[in-house]
Parts: C-alpha cells; sequence; structure tokens
C-alpha cells in the first residue's frame, strides 16, 4: 500500500491540475521547500506533513514566511508535535452521522488562536458548491426532537 497522494481524488474538491507536489527527502528538505512556497506568494496555500516536532524556530520562519508571501500555510501534524510559533491550532474529528449517508461530517475545534477566540464547528464539505458548510449538532437539526421540542 503506497502513502502517495493520488491527485485524481481531489477532483471533487478542485481540479488537481492546480496542485504541485513536492516530494523532499526528510524534514529538513520539506520545511525549506514549504518556506520557500509561503514566501513567494505565488501559491495561494502550502500544506506540509511533519514527521518530527518543530522547534520554535522552524515554525516562526514558517510563520514569517507565510506572513511574507500572504499565502495561507497548513501544517498536518501528530498530537503533542506542534510549534509554539503557531498562530491556531485545530483539531478536527469525524463525527458519525446516523441520519445520513455521508460521510463528510467532521468537528473542527480551534484550541489555540493567538489573535481570536476558540470555538468549534461541525462542518461538512458540500460536493455540489465545493466548500464546507457548518452543520448544526444533530439535536439542532431541523426535524430532531430537541429542535422541535
Amino acid at each position: 500500500m503506497s502513502d502517495t497522494l493520488m491527485p485524481q481524488g481531489l477532483l471533487p474538491i478542485f481540479n488537481p491540475a492546480r496542485l504541485l507536489l513536492a516530494r523532499p527527502k526528510d524534514q529538513t528538505d520539506a520545511l525549506a521547500v514549504a518556506e520557500e512556497a509561503l514566501k513567494d506568494g505565488a501559491l495561494p496555500f502550502v500544506v506540509i506533513e511533519i514527521t518530527r516536532p518543530l522547534n520554535l524556530r522552524e515554525g516562526r520562519r514558517l510563520q514569517l514566511a507565510a506572513k511574507a508571501g500572504g499565502t495561507t500555510g497548513l501544517c498536518i501534524i501528530s498530537e503533542g508535535m506542534g510549534s509554539n510559533a503557531a498562530e491556531t491550532r485545530w483539531h478536527a474529528a469525524s463525527i458519525f452521522d446516523t441520519q445520513s449517508e455521508d460521510s463528510t461530517l467532521m468537528r473542527w475545534e480551534i484550541k489555540k488562536n493567538k489573535s481570536g477566540t476558540l470555538g468549534a464547528w461541525n462542518v461538512r464539505w458540500d460536493q455540489k458548491t465545493r466548500r464546507v458548510h457548518v452543520v448544526s449538532p444533530v439535536g439542532e437539526r431541523p426535524g430532531s426532537a430537541r429542535a422541535s421540542g
């Protein structure tokens, strides 16, 4: 089994021809590629997956590069491998929805926010509009016992 991203799998979200993939040999190279991509500003969004915790210097360099390039950066990390330099820290988890066959319902929780509030949202991918939509919790959805009572 391969852990390689298959761009065709992204078709429901966006045109994979607009995707630029880098395959660095290690995390040091991955951080360098991400920093340059963020700083350049040619890409609207940069995603990096890390394999070891970021130190303060590495996290701050990515943050400054994103600011310089006006680019959004997303660092996919395992629990406990974050950086104190991060502006925000999120936790995403899937939610089992017994009322629907749709498997895209998730709970996104902001656990750290240097310049705003904390909160949590249930979200679902809408394939027709190609957008993420906020979804009411089960008990507050129209037709549920709590919402109608």
